[in-house]
């Protein structure tokens, strides 16, 4: 993109975003002459982190039809929160999405402030998030700058440093191109038009509202930008874990200390998770059975393989049958839960 070609650009993005816009359950359309509720942006932007669209929407409407206000979420508990949450992944953003609205809804009340700047002393919200909630829902024409801003930035203008290196440049650009009116649409139309047409791979610059005003194209290396460094290989780490059930079928669980992966989630008990296979250390005295497959999850950082030992036992910590909710679990401990049913007692 040339010098000055900004605002045309601009308007031919939010003229294809008023015919385009993706109906999302916590957006107000193009045209509605409203702006979405603070709490509903705020909410779904936590729940995008590293998430897909396609998977937060069930989440969204569950959560917004059991805590419809910032005040019902901050009064509920938070384990009723994290089994909600459980799926979501990123376990850190639901302890700090209850901070954030015991904040809001104890000591602001229940009023989100109105500026990225203000925005970002809350609890769990980052520069991004900030910006998001401020211009989406306040109309602050702040510069919001997600992944698929920066591959339509890095592509309009032809910007080849590789990321991260080039999150500067590409923020500077992004603000250019930020309009002083409409400030949310045009961050919501810079994202559905990465997510949809400026995409990854093959991008579909034949359909694409700004394909004239992009550097890249000419040159052939659209869908080469944004350019990375590559990531370094994940490394491996290694675990046992327990389950157990007594003779009534009540399940051994504990809670996960607050801090660390998972933290708060319930689970079954196990070894610290090391680069090495950890020697056995069993919760408890019990005749435990190792099963022949491992239970294998990829986190951020590492991938992790487990060894699921199972057994009949009976003592403290176990939840009776009825009040074992396995969908609540994190994804890994689901995986473990679903490995060991076959090998214990009905």
């Amino acid at each position: 993109m040339r010098d000055g070609e900004e605002t045309a650009a601009g308007a031919a993005l939010l003229e294809w975003y008023d015919r385009s816009a993706r109906v999302m359950p916590w957006r107000v359309g193009p045209g509605a002459g409203a702006h979405p509720a603070p709490y509903h942006v705020w909410l779904s932007e936590v729940m995008l982190q590293q998430t897909t669209v396609a998977a937060v929407r069930d989440y969204f409407r569950r959560f917004t039809a059991r805590w419809p206000r910032v005040e019902d979420l901050a009064s509920a508990e938070d384990a009723e929160v994290m089994a909600e949450w459980a799926g979501l992944g990123y376990y850190a953003r639901a302890r700090n999405l209850l901070k954030c609205a015991r904040v809001v809804a104890f000591e602001r009340g229940g009023r989100f402030p109105q500026t990225a700047a203000e925005l970002q002393k809350l609890p769990g919200i980052g520069p991004y998030t900030a910006a998001a909630i401020a211009a989406i829902a306040f109309e602050e024409p702040a510069v919001v700058v997600d992944g698929n801003v920066e591959r339509v930035v890095a592509r309009l203008w032809a910007i080849e440093t590789p990321l991260p290196a080039a999150k500067p440049a590409l923020v500077e650009k992004a603000g250019r191109l930020t309009p002083q009116l409409r400030p949310g649409d045009h961050a919501q139309a810079m994202m559905d038009l990465g997510a949809t047409i400026c995409t990854p791979r093959g991008p579909v610059c034949a359909l694409c509202p700004v394909a004239a005003f992009c550097a890249a194209r000419p040159l052939g290396i659209a869908a080469e930008l944004p350019r990375k460094v590559p990531k370094a290989e994940k490394p491996t780490r290694f675990g046992c874990i327990y389950v157990a059930v007594d003779p009534a079928g009540a399940v051994l669980l504990e809670r996960r200390p607050e801090k660390g992966l998972l933290g708060g989630m319930l689970g079954f008990p196990g070894t610290p998770w090391a680069e090495t296979t950890p020697a056995p250390a069993p919760p408890m005295e019990a005749d435990w059975v190792a099963l022949s497959h491992e239970v294998r999850h990829t986190f951020t950082h590492f991938h992790l393989r487990l060894q699921v030992f199972v057994a009949c036992a009976e003592g403290k910590g176990f939840t009776p049958r009825a009040e074992f909710a396995p969908a609540a679990l994190p994804t890994v401990m689901r995986k473990v839960w679903d490995l060991a049913l076959g090998a214990l007692p009905r």
